[in-house]
């Protein structure tokens, strides 16, 4: 696998844990006009569609497939958002594929969304498909589309909103402007009083995508300086891998030292977090497969986070141990 394609695999991951995490908030955010129409108890996350382009041959999943129920009634439909890292000429076909083959085997309404997360080109995206003839109009197919480096950050500061708070890292920052969106979302994240384990992928994904170097942490330390976060009680409780990188010790004895003594604390959060996903996920799991998972490399971590996306009963983890692990 090329580092390239490790990236890719990465950025759909974090961008799928995150979506899939804070789905309702995702839909408050950017589509408010469909939250009345949508009974949030019903939504259920339906597994990773796979589909074979018989013209390529190419293995095309399905990024998130949510099932709802429409509000006050018992009729369903789907709600497909694909997360796309790259610019493609034939995306919108192949939304349009994704949308025939959902609507042929489940036989309900389809609701399309496309997050289109690449910094550049930032040219506006189609964002519908069409087939015409001379005399007549056959196919015209639209989705919903939401392109990050067409939006500004500075529209979204005021959102109570833990999505926001993740994407405003993906929008259209100046460079200069890189550090004061770092400690934006921070005192976003303060405000908004999650759970430990949500704050961390949120913070997380930040971290991913808004790393700093040395100058830009000095004024992000100005910045929380100002916005008077330092001083704040829960800006401690939700200091993950970003801060213990630098803030924290950073803050009184500089960011390079805290890097290195980061780092071990930085690998048990991780695992920890894993755990509480796992725990999230399936229930509480045995206390001996608990122990066994802390004892596991980081690489091994890493690929348990992304596989327990799909796990939907403990045997699917002891299966994945089974297989990686024995």
């Amino acid at each position: 696998m090329t580092e390239t394609s490790e990236r890719v695999i990465e950025h759909d991951r974090l961008f799928k844990e995150l979506i899939s995490t804070f789905f309702w908030e995702f839909l408050e955010l950017f589509f408010p006009d469909l939250i009345p129409y949508i009974d949030q108890s019903s939504i259920t996350f339906l597994p990773q569609e796979v589909f074979i382009d018989v013209t390529s041959g190419n293995r095309r999943e399905v990024d998130l497939l949510a099932k709802v129920r429409f509000r006050e009634q018992e009729s369903f439909f789907l709600i497909h958002t694909e997360t796309q890292s790259y610019t493609q000429a034939d995306f919108p076909r192949r939304m349009f594929h994704y949308f025939a083959r959902l609507d042929e085997k489940y036989a309900l309404p389809v609701y399309p969304i496309a997050l289109f997360s690449f910094d550049t080109p930032q040219r506006l995206e189609p964002n519908d498909y069409q087939v015409e003839f001379p005399d007549r109009k056959v196919l015209e197919f639209s989705y919903a589309a939401i392109q990050l480096n067409r939006l500004n950050w500075r529209d979204f500061l005021r959102q109570q909103n833990p999505v926001a708070a993740a994407l405003m890292a993906k929008m259209r920052i100046e460079p200069q402007d890189r550090p004061q969106v770092k400690a934006e979302c921070l005192r976003l994240l303060v405000t908004l009083r999650l759970d430990p384990a949500r704050n961390q992928l949120i913070s997380g994904f930040i971290d991913s995508y808004l790393r700093l170097n040395s100058s830009e942490k000095v004024v992000f330390t100005e910045e929380l300086n100002r916005l008077g976060l330092i001083q704040e009680e829960r800006f401690m409780e939700i200091v993950t891998s970003w801060m213990e990188q630098g803030i924290e010790r950073g803050i009184e004895q500089g960011i390079e030292q805290g890097i290195e003594q980061g780092i071990e604390q930085g690998l048990q959060r991780e695992i920890t977090f894993v755990l509480r996903l796992l725990n999230r996920r399936l229930g509480t799991i045995n206390p001996q497969i608990q122990e066994q998972i802390r004892s596991l490399p980081i690489e091994l971590v890493e690929e348990l986070g992304e596989a327990l996306l799909d796990f939907e009963t403990e045997s699917d983890l002891l299966n994945w141990w089974a297989e990686n692990c024995a």
